[in-house]
Order: structure tokens, then sequence, then C-alpha cells
């Protein structure tokens, strides 16, 4: 996480170092919950390692996956820690995970002494909003066999450990348009 945090080129070293009192290691197993729809979200967690799967549940039952989180990455129900409302997503483990765990009470602290907490809020709301829109684009511009190329390439080795279904969700597409997808591009390798 201290890298993360080196990498925005926001904060001194001393500045990293008085955030190591409030983080707490919190590890998940495969199925655990970050955060459940209807909870108030109330921290934000660095993903040391592991894989995060959000989605939210349609009025007849159905998940919709819309987002995965990969390791060195941050999470949070970033709707439900602004508002301070239940949130509607489930942000759920999709094999074992070690997060560090910051509570929003803390990082508030941490704002009151130096506004390099602030920046740091601001720089991760403009990059939820970017990510949105990205989200948004790729599923007016891109066919879905372009987006599984795309989450394919950048990264290959938990794209196996995420179940067919909960891919497909979050394409866009059904198992069997997925499916076709991944037969025709082993044919074209091969």
């Amino acid at each position: 996480m201290q890298n993360l945090l080196r990498s925005y080129q926001l904060f001194s070293e001393a500045e990293i170092e008085s955030l190591g009192p409030f983080l707490r290691s919190r590890r998940l197993e495969k199925g655990d919950y970050l955060i459940k729809a209807g909870k108030i979200c109330t921290e934000i967690a660095f993903v040391q390692s592991g894989l995060l799967r959000s989605y939210y549940t349609k009025d007849d039952g159905d998940e919709i996956t819309y987002c995965f989180t990969f390791e060195n990455t941050l999470m949070t129900a970033y709707s439900s820690l602004i508002t301070g409302l239940p949130s509607s997503e489930n942000i759920q483990a999709l094999v074992p995970t070690e997060l560090w765990v910051l509570q929003k009470r803390d990082l508030e602290a941490l704002a009151q002494r130096s506004i390099n907490w602030i920046l740091l809020q601001k720089h991760l709301a403009e990059q939820q909003y970017v990510e949105l829109e990205k989200r948004i684009f790729s599923y007016q511009k891109e066919k879905a066999s372009e987006r599984y190329r795309e989450l394919l390439l950048a990264q290959p080795h938990y794209l196996q450990q995420i179940p067919l279904q909960y891919l497909a969700s979050y394409l866009g597409i059904t198992r069997r348009h997925l499916s076709r997808i991944r037969r025709e591009m082993l044919e074209r390798a091969n």
C-alpha cells in the first residue's frame, strides 16, 4: 500500500508512515464479503492479494457483476462511503484475499492533519469517475469479444479464477456467448 501512496506523489514519507497505525489487516476467504447490500460502507480496502467481485442483485434475483478488483488496488462501496447511505452493491472475495483496511473516520482524521489526504480523496473520486466512464463507453463502442480480450491481456492470471457466470455477466453476455468467444479466440491462436 505504501508503494501505491508513493505513486500518487502527494505524500512525504512521514505522511505515508502516519497511515500505519490506522490500517488493519483482514483476510477474506473465498465467498466472504467486504460489504453486503443494505449495509453502510465505512471503510476503504487495499487489496494486497486476491480478487474481489462487485455485483448487485436485480429484482428477479439475477446477479449482475460490474467490477473485478485485482491486487494492488483500492476498493470500497464508494457511493455508500460518501453518502452514508446503505450500499446497493455487494463486494465478495472470489479467492482468498488479503486486505489492508482503513476506516473512513481515520481517513478524515488524517485529512485534519494534512491537505494531502484530501487531495488523495479527490484523486480517488476522479479515478472512480474515469473508470465508470470507460466502462460505459466500452459497452457502447466495443463488442463483447473486444472487452474480453482487453481483460485477458490485463489480468490473464486472474481470469482463470473467475467463474464463467460472473465473467459473462461482467461482459454483458450469456455464458453460451462467452464460450463461443473463448472457442473462437482459441481457434485463432492455433
